[in-house]
């Protein structure tokens, strides 16, 4: 099962062409990695970051770009967990609006203790809802 999050294309995030600049889909897909943190994962960020001492750093991004999002555009973010690791965690986010995919990704995130910078394994009540929503490949 997806998780799914909104995100309205802003004046701040489209090139001078009126289509959203490359780097603000990455800006869009890690505040959407916050959200299904917050709501399917049940911590959000605050706590994960500044109570927990754990990170979760993306190490692998896979994009396709299939089609432009203009200002003015509500997207649809739909991130679905692919692989399921001791310390890391395939996901796929599929963007789309008004019926049509903008944009694919298949990412890596990585579970970090934020003090000694190394990879630790993902605390079990996250991981299992992970696991919990985890799609077929």
């Amino acid at each position: 099962m997806s998780f799914e999050t909104q995100v309205l294309v802003r004046f701040a995030h489209v090139d001078p062409a009126g289509i959203v600049f490359y780097p603000r889909y990455f800006e869009m897909l890690n505040g959407a990695v916050e959200d299904w943190f917050a709501g399917a994962l049940g911590m959000d960020f605050r706590t994960l970051h500044q109570d927990r001492r754990l990170g979760a750093p993306t190490v692998k991004l896979d994009v396709t770009f299939v089609a432009p999002s203009r200002l003015g555009d509500q997207l649809t973010i739909a991130i679905t967990p692919r692989v399921v690791g001791r310390s890391s965690c395939t996901i796929e986010a599929v963007f789309t609006g008004d019926g049509q995919e903008r944009m694919r990704v298949e990412t890596v995130l990585v579970c970090m203790d934020l003090n000694t910078q190394r990879a630790m394994p993902w605390p079990e009540t996250i991981r299992e809802r992970m696991m919990a929503d985890l799609a077929p490949r």
